[in-house]
């Protein structure tokens, strides 16, 4: 009888509440998760992202994150174009982050690094890689 006693609440113990994630969102097994964007205009028409994620896959997953972003903060503002012009890729501890700088601008600007906003975010929504 008293075995029966001392199970009970220790099986009520291992059923306990699940632990705090903090708020941060949890992903399903291989999916990865978007951390965050920060935008900092630097100067007129050049844009500085920060972004973070978890389960990028490889340096990759966050550039694309980070042009994604960078469509999306050029429409915000009115322009069609946006000009790749450096990412910082950093990952510690399963974390990546990139420091990306993009101009951004209403005509097709000159060199090989352009993307077309309006069609790189929507491609992203179709991804599911969210944007600012």
């Amino acid at each position: 009888m008293w075995r029966a006693t001392l199970a009970l609440p220790l099986l009520l113990l291992a059923c306990g509440p699940l632990p705090d994630t903090g708020g941060a969102e949890v992903a399903r097994a291989g999916e990865p998760i978007y951390d965050g964007i920060t935008t900092y205009l630097l100067d007129g028409d050049l844009v500085n992202f920060h972004v973070s994620m978890r389960g990028a896959a490889g340096p990759a997953g966050i550039e694309r994150y980070a042009q994604c972003a960078a469509a999306q903060y050029t429409l915000i503002r009115g322009y069609g174009f946006a000009r790749h012009v450096r990412t910082v890729v950093d990952e510690t501890a399963g974390i990546w982050r990139a420091d990306a700088v993009y101009t951004i601008s209403p005509a097709l600007p000159r060199g090989d690094r352009t993307i077309d906003a309006e069609v790189v975010a929507a491609d992203c929504r179709l991804s599911g890689i969210p944007t600012v």
